[in-house]
């Protein structure tokens, strides 16, 4: 696995949902705050997205993409919507139970909009470090394999397909993976894109998250990546902001918890996949980063 990959494994759960929604005129539709990541898609016309908190309205055109990593409440409205339109915004499981057309004769609009269900407790830093609104607006030429993604999900929608119910879900897991990849390729600021773009703290992350239970020395993990002890130690240490050797022990315990949480194999074998020597070394390890029992953390996560 990759970083971005175990990234977003790491806090993904269940199925991501999605709703389209057909509106015109005058409109204004509000969404509340979620404990996962929402997500918007363009298909045609125009709209503005208000944040929740005075934050910058973001004009959304045709072929755009919106992920709200954080979940943000936010308002969706038409493009020419004034302040007092978006305070009467009405809830958008309301908007999107018909196809709406408020006063005016504003063009229609058509949106794919969809959650991502996160489990918070066990954010990667990757996935932390997301601002709260990523817009890619569409641009020809620009991350082609997201355009791609997108046209996919706009023909899913077009008419009942066979196979169609595997298809849209999938393809909404590929979006998700498309939108970091390209916020990452565009990101100005930001520690993960750097960190990913130093070439000695990638092949250390490559080999710890390839085979996290491998028994990781400092001095093999430094081998790995082709440099003396103390370059990695400085180098993975200023970028990721912990060193190698705690960045193994946090990652091994999330990955434990992934483990309890979606599977039902016993302590050992998680213990075994995590790199700890017994069920009792993990257990002591899992309590002290998490304040709970892996029998306990296993058994909230199913309730």
């Amino acid at each position: 696995m990759d970083v971005v990959s175990d990234a977003i494994a790491a806090v993904r759960v269940g199925s991501p949902s999605s709703h389209r929604l057909r509106v015109a005129g005058a409109w204004s539709a509000r969404l509340s705050p979620y404990e996962g990541a929402g997500f918007h898609v363009v298909l045609s016309g125009s709209c503005l997205l208000v944040p929740d908190g005075g934050g910058a309205s973001v004009a959304l055109g045709p072929g755009d993409v919106v992920l709200l990593p954080h979940g943000a409440g936010h308002v969706l409205a038409h493009a020419a919507a004034e302040p007092a339109e978006v305070r009467r915004a009405v809830p958008f499981e309301e908007a999107r139970s018909t196809d709406v057309r408020g006063p005016g004769s504003g063009p229609e609009v058509e949106l794919l909009c969809g959650k991502y269900r996160l489990d918070r407790s066990r954010t990667h830093p990757l996935m932390a470090e997301l601002p709260q609104v990523v817009h890619l607006p569409h641009r020809v030429g620009g991350h082609p394999e997201l355009r791609a993604a997108v046209d996919l999900l706009a023909r899913e929608l077009a008419g009942r397909r066979p196979g169609g119910c595997l298809a849209l879900p999938s393809l909404l897991d590929l979006l998700l993976v498309y939108l970091v990849r390209a916020w990452m390729a565009e990101a100005a600021t930001g520690a993960w894109p750097a960190v990913l773009n130093d070439p000695v703290t990638t092949a250390a992350l490559r080999a710890l998250h390839t085979d996290p239970a491998a028994p990781w020395t400092a001095g093999r993990l430094a081998a790995e990546a082709g440099v003396s002890r103390a370059t990695l130690a400085r180098r993975f240490t200023t970028l990721v902001g912990r060193p190698p050797m705690a960045y193994l022990t946090w990652w091994r315990l999330t990955l434990a918890a992934t483990r309890l949480r979606e599977t039902d194999a016993p302590l050992a074998a998680v213990a075994r996949e995590t790199g700890y020597g017994s069920p009792y070394a993990l257990s002591h390890a899992f309590s002290r980063e998490f304040g709970i029992t892996p029998g306990r953390y296993r058994a909230l996560r199913a309730s």
